[in-house]
């Protein structure tokens, strides 16, 4: 039997970097048990932090894309 996963989403738009990455980085850290990060941030440089972020911290980033208006990032533990 495979665990369930959890997931969470963040909504960092309107914010400039750092806090997108440091909303994702106080999620991870206050939901343990969540397997899913789902971050959608507008601030162009969060393309940057975000993946160096999971680089640094063992996350693996599993999407990003960007819509026309938002970057989503799908990370996991």
């Amino acid at each position: 039997m495979t665990a369930p996963t959890s997931s969470l989403n963040i909504d960092a738009r309107g914010f400039h970097c750092p806090v997108p990455t440091l909303k994702l980085r106080k999620a991870m850290a206050d939901n343990p048990d969540t397997n899913v990060v789902v971050l959608m941030a507008d601030d162009p440089m969060a393309r940057i932090d975000v993946p160096h972020f999971c680089n640094e911290n063992g996350f693996t980033l599993t999407d990003m894309h960007e819509d026309g208006t938002a970057w989503t990032f799908t990370i996991h533990r």
